[in-house]
């Protein structure tokens, strides 16, 4: 009689990997644990009555895993489809073949994600909120919170499961050329998303100016001859600066905010920036 996963199973699966992909997260195992209690349902469900089988399946997947969780959900359901298959007893399917697979699409469905989503989604969901919150109205963040989470959830229920019922037809078009024209694309629209958002969202100016001693007026404005020749430029300059330091110094985010904390904090003390306090 063929095996097939219950409905209940892959329910349940899909919420263990939605609310615990980063379960016991670490450097060194990232979301493997995270991985193995989304996989545990369904092992469970293939597997009833051969406690071996269950040990086995679920040690193919201990191997380490990380990739963008949101759009990551489609692997998950790939994998369960190749695991019912191997329940059945298809022979080309084993664990050197799974963890393969993994493997294969950990980097691409990372550069997709961190490009749709973190790139892209994000930032406009973002930048809608923060334009409703004008005012100090808490109408932005529930706006986000209600939004996100629903795309979110709904958006990976609907990649887990059609990972679950391609099975491994989906590889060939995320690793493809399909898959390299799609993760392209949205590389592309990520980086002016990003563009559209500092440029509305970010400013930088500097206070710094120069007085002849005697005199009331400054003969040196910063601010005022940076604005003649390249309006903008600090701002042009901060934005390409943490980028380059993310995206070749391969620097964290946390890091990044913290050296801004720290290039701000000096600035106001040597009057490069003017922080607008009154005393």
């Amino acid at each position: 009689m063929e095996k097939k996963i219950s409905r209940k199973a892959l329910t349940k699966a899909f919420n263990n990997w939605y609310y615990g992909n980063l379960t016991c997260f670490s450097q060194e195992h990232m979301q493997t644990f995270g991985y193995m209690v989304s996989m545990l349902p369904i092992i469970q469900d293939l597997y009833r009555d051969d406690k071996d089988a269950q040990m086995r399946s679920m040690n193919t997947y201990r191997t380490f895993f990380n990739t963008e969780p949101q759009l990551g959900t489609v692997i998950v359901g790939i994998t369960a489809g190749l695991e019912e298959a191997r329940a059945n007893g298809q022979e080309d399917v084993d664990d050197e073949t799974i963890n393969s697979l993994r493997a294969g699409l950990m980097g691409p469905i990372a550069g997709i994600g961190d490009s749709l989503v973190v790139g892209t989604l994000i930032p406009i969901l973002l930048g809608i909120a923060m334009g409703m919150s004008t005012g100090g109205s808490p109408l932005g963040a529930i706006f986000y919170i209600i939004v996100w989470n629903l795309l979110a959830y709904f958006g990976m229920k609907m990649l887990f499961v059609k990972g679950y019922e391609m099975g491994g037809k989906a590889v060939d078009f995320l690793v493809g050329p399909q898959g390299e024209a799609l993760r392209e694309s949205i590389t592309m629209l990520g980086g002016i998303v990003i563009g559209a958002v500092a440029a509305s969202w970010v400013s930088v100016t500097t206070a710094f100016t120069m007085t002849a001693s005697g005199a009331d007026e400054p003969f040196l404005v910063l601010q005022d001859t940076l604005n003649g020749v390249y309006p903008g430029f600090l701002t042009a300059a901060f934005i390409m600066l943490c980028w380059w330091l993310m995206a070749k110094k391969k620097m964290s985010p946390l890091k990044v905010m913290l050296l801004l904390v720290v290039i701000a904090f000096v600035g106001v003390l040597i009057g490069f920036f003017d922080p607008g306090l009154n005393y």
